[in-house]
This record gives C-alpha cells, structure tokens and sequence, in this order.
C-alpha cells in the first residue's frame, strides 16, 4: 500500500470514529490500516481531538490502559444544546400545534432526520457512560428519536409492540394500565433482550407514565435492569417513575383556564457546563 497523505488518513479516522460512536477504536487498528508507527497515530488522534472540540462537533477522548484507544461521543457543548432546544420549545408553542384531548403535533418534527439524529445524541449523553447494552421503545412514534439515541450509544434497538407478531416467534404478553383508567397489552419477543443486561427507554411523548411503566414491567419480567428514562417531551410536574433518573428533552405543561400547553427546556439541559 502506498503511503497515506495525513490529510487523507484524518479524514478516513474522523469517519470510523463517527461510524462507531462510543466505541473504543485501539489504536493497532489505525496503525495496521495506514502502516504507522503508534506515536504518528497519537499525533493524528490529537489533531482530530483539538478540531472537533474547536467547532463543537462532538467528543473525542483517549483511553489509556491495556483496552485502551480512543472513542467518539457526538455529545455538543451545553450552549449548543440549549439553544437547539429552546427553537424546538419555540416551534411547539406555536397555538396552531395543540391538539384535542392535551396533546401537541409533534409529528413532523419527528419525521426530519436531521432533528431527530440531533435529538438522539442529547438523549444518550447522560448515559454514555452507564454501560446501556439496547435501547427500548414502544411502536410506532418513538421508533425514530430511540433509532438515533441507539446510533449515539452504539447498541440495538428493541421494539415493544401492542401484539406479538408470529414471525418474531414466541413472545412475552403483560397487560398494563394506560394512565387513563384503561388497560393495555404490551408485547416483546423471547430473542430480543437476555436476562441481565441494562436497558435505557426511549420514547416520543410522557403524560402520565402509563407506557412507560409497561416497559419497566416488561423488562422485569425478563430480568434486565431500567438504567433510565428519556423522553421528547414529558408532563412538567409527573411523580417520578420507579425512582428512575427520568431525562426528557422538554417539558410542557396546560396552562390554568386555557385550553393551551406552555413548553420549556428541562432542567439538566439548562444546567451550565
């Protein structure tokens, strides 16, 4: 192989780092791509590492020891963060955005891949750290905010459904109260998750914790461990969920005597660096 301009290798490490967020990438992978002694790798990594923080494109870190390498976390700056989540509160205040029944059209935003990605990568950096091996959602609005949240931390994605379906084998039913004084049916195959494992659920819109707790109940069953909750949008003032850290994008809340709903950044968005 011929020799790889340095320009030319940043680019092609920026992008594995990019394809594998948080994963540790040793650097003998580099080196054997390239041909490279380790300290010429060391100085590339460095290279990218002052870039990315330089036009806040993420986080790149070195990890020391035998298991060693270095990661990419697509984790912005807090002013960064708040100010993508403030034009997203400023979006769903708009009147013409709520609906009947205390819900607001959240939709469309929810259909536009580059918000949706930006809205994933801030949902999983309280959790990059927390050893999360799939991420959970109920079908079908969640799909897309939980698909890009499991993109960010680098583990599956698993979808609970409201029936089993048969090409998905057998399957695990409970029945769970809908928060409105109903009962529902949530369902998830026997294959997709194993005994043990840490799950974070994700999902589009939290009122009254209803599915949530269904997914709580359902990993119960097969043994896995909730490390955590991350919404969109959550009711401003909902009792906490089994303890559970609970980190949604927004809250909004009705206002008194009108038939309106006011949206405000969460708290830990708002929090300083």
């Amino acid at each position: 192989m011929d020799k790889v301009k340095r320009v030319e290798r940043v680019i092609v490490m920026m992008r594995v780092l990019c394809g594998m967020p948080n994963q540790i990438i040793p650097y003998s992978r580099f080196c054997e791509m390239f041909q490279l002694a380790k300290s010429s790798v060391s100085e590339d990594v460095a290279m990218i590492e002052r870039a990315v923080k330089t036009w806040d494109l993420g986080e790149v870190e070195t990890v020391t020891g035998a298991a060693g390498g270095v990661r990419f976390r697509p984790r912005g700056s807090k002013s960064a963060t708040l100010s993508f989540v403030q034009t997203l509160c400023e979006q769903l205040n708009a009147p013409e955005r709520m609906l009947p029944g205390g819900y607001l059209y959240l939709s469309d935003l929810l259909a536009e891949p580059k918000l949706v990605r930006r809205m994933g990568d801030i949902l999983a950096g309280p959790y990059f750290d927390q050893g999360i091996d799939f991420v959970l959602t109920m079908e079908t609005k969640g799909i897309p905010v939980a698909t890009m949240t499991a993109e960010a931390l680098h583990v599956p994605l698993v979808i609970a459904r409201r029936a089993s379906k048969v090409y998905e084998g057998s399957a695990v039913n409970i029945n769970f109260p809908d928060g409105k004084g109903g009962i529902e049916t949530m369902s998830l195959a026997r294959r997709a998750v194993k005994s043990g494992q840490r799950a974070l659920i994700v999902d589009d819109f939290m009122r009254r914790g209803g599915t949530a707790r269904g997914m709580i109940a359902l990993m119960a069953e097969f043994g896995v461990c909730v490390a955590g909750l991350a919404f969109v949008l959550a009711q401003d003032g909902e009792a906490l969920i089994a303890d559970l850290p609970v980190h949604p994008l927004m809250y909004f809340k009705t206002e008194e005597g009108r038939d309106a709903m006011v949206v405000r950044p969460a708290p830990w968005v708002e929090q300083p660096e």
